[in-house]
């Protein structure tokens, strides 16, 4: 992998982190106030939804400083290439859908934004399967 890529996922997962750990704080505050528009019973799904959007985004922040961390052992070849793409729109469109499926609620169902989720998580799959392949190449 090239010292370009490590580094963009370097900036790009400690911004993630910066971004879904600040979205955490604001769900705890939401919590903290009781905003019946988070607490109520009728909210079940959407506090369910923003909680999986701000787990997912932290987490996958996290994987991309591990990727970005495992850069030296990986081959500058297309496996990577798909890893690094892959893990870049996962860490976008999964919590993006979770996020947008929570705020925008329709009835009790999450929102349409939820179908960024299974691509989120297609991309996400692509991104490990092609990490791993490469980690099996000599580099």
């Amino acid at each position: 992998m090239t010292d370009a890529t490590a580094r963009f996922h370097v900036r790009f997962g400690w911004l993630a982190l910066a971004v879904f750990v600040t979205v955490g704080l604001v769900l705890e505050a939401l919590h903290g106030f009781k905003l019946g528009w988070y607490v109520d019973v009728g909210a079940e799904n959407r506090r369910l939804m923003l909680t999986l959007g701000h787990a997912h985004g932290s987490l996958l922040g996290l994987l991309n400083l591990g990727f970005a961390a495992s850069a030296r052992f990986l081959p500058d070849a297309l496996p990577t290439t798909l890893a690094s793409w892959g893990l870049r729109v996962s860490t976008v469109l999964l919590p993006a859908g979770f996020l947008t499926g929570g705020l925008f609620l329709a009835g009790t169902d999450p929102g349409l934004g939820v179908f960024l989720v299974p691509v989120g998580g297609l991309a996400l799959l692509v991104a490990v399967l092609g990490a791993a392949v490469a980690s099996f190449a000599t580099r």
